[in-house]
């Protein structure tokens, strides 16, 4: 008498890493699996010298849109999440999506996969067009509001440490509502993970590897409108808001200083060995780093009224930046957001401050 044969259960699909470690040199020098990439032709030191520009600018992009990656792949769910704060989180529906995060990353993440239809509720930060018209669960600033996000029926949350407060996330997690922490650190270096962690939470790996891909072609091609050769200029990132009295310099690990060195400049935070990535700015160390750009947040410059207002700032006049009025703003939500449009706002950036 034969035994019927036995099916052999399927192995346990392992659960998604929402911390992944970063990719050292992203799409600069690294690909996103961290293998070198070819070493780009150095091109020849050609137009104005930016050393001898004056005046303020204004980087814009080009082109605001998101622009979905062409992969139809359905989501595969469930999913199980290790998520950044320890919890394990399995997402069962990807049908009502809320992303919330201090630099709209997670929303623009999310739309750039091609699930922006799913997505039912935005914070302030998630500035682009195709979000404009969703309801804010942040009703005052950054704040998250409880009862705000829990009318619009999530299916899941994602979110990271920038935003909060955390008795919010608790109140989500009490009723049901799968909530999952993302990194909240915002680099080059952190995209390509971040892009694959969100992607795989909402059972669309293969998308995210399609938007990875994507992302670093952009980023390389914009890295190429750097002015190559010659001396590099010194540039400083402050955060300013000067409503709140709030004034401080960049340093390493800022995010700024990434941007910074994709346009082929010198971080001078990182330079004079600032150990932070944001400390209290001081004339002291304004006028020991001697920048020749400073780059600003637009809502920050409005903030103390404009370059004028900025150039009161002690120590500012006794800088090159300061005398030669040499300010360049960029759209908060999208200088620092390292997001899938990276490419082009190191595009707008370059073109800023080298060819305004």
């Amino acid at each position: 008498m034969g035994c019927a044969e036995s099916k052999a259960a399927p192995e346990p699909t392992a659960a998604v890493d929402a911390c992944r470690p970063p990719v050292k040199g992203f799409a600069v020098s690294n690909d996103a699996d961290g293998n070198p990439l070819p070493k780009a032709t150095t091109a020849p030191v050609t137009g104005t010298d930016p050393h001898t520009l004056t005046g303020p600018a204004t980087a814009t992009l080009t082109d605001h849109a998101i622009h979905p990656v062409a992969s139809s792949a359905a989501p595969k769910l469930p999913v199980d999440v290790k998520s950044c704060d320890g919890k394990q989180v399995q997402v069962k529906d990807a049908s009502r999506i809320i992303a919330v995060d201090l630099y709209g990353t997670l929303a623009e993440i999310v739309f750039s996969l091609g699930l922006g239809d799913k997505v039912v509720g935005r914070d302030t930060s998630t500035g682009f067009p195709e979000a404009a018209k969703l309801p804010k669960v942040t009703p005052s600033a950054h704040d998250l509001n409880a009862e705000a996000i829990l009318s619009l029926d999530p299916t899941v949350v994602l979110t990271d440490k920038s935003i909060g407060p955390p008795e919010v996330i608790e109140q989500l997690r009490a009723s049901g509502v799968p909530v999952i922490f993302f990194s909240d650190a915002r680099t080059m270096d952190g995209m390509p993970s971040q892009i694959r962690a969100v992607a795989g939470a909402l059972g669309v790996p293969e998308r995210g590897e399609e938007l990875v891909k994507r992302t670093s072609t952009e980023i390389t091609s914009a890295l190429a409108l750097a002015r190559s050769g010659g001396k590099p200029l010194r540039m400083t990132f402050l955060y300013v808001r000067g409503t709140a009295g709030v004034y401080l310099m960049s340093g390493p690990g800022s995010g700024a200083d990434a941007m910074i060195k994709a346009i082929g400049g010198i971080d001078t935070g990182t330079d004079i060995g600032l150990d932070k990535s944001f400390v209290p700015l001081t004339s002291e160390a304004l006028i020991r780093a001697q920048p020749e750009v400073i780059i600003v947040m637009t809502e920050g410059l409005k903030s103390v009224k404009g370059v004028d207002g900025l150039l009161k700032l002690p120590g500012l006049g006794q800088t090159p930046a300061g005398q030669h009025r040499r300010i360049i703003d960029m759209n908060d939500t999208e200088l620092l957001g390292f997001g899938p449009r990276t490419g082009r706002t190191v595009a707008a950036l370059a073109k800023a401050v080298y060819t305004p």
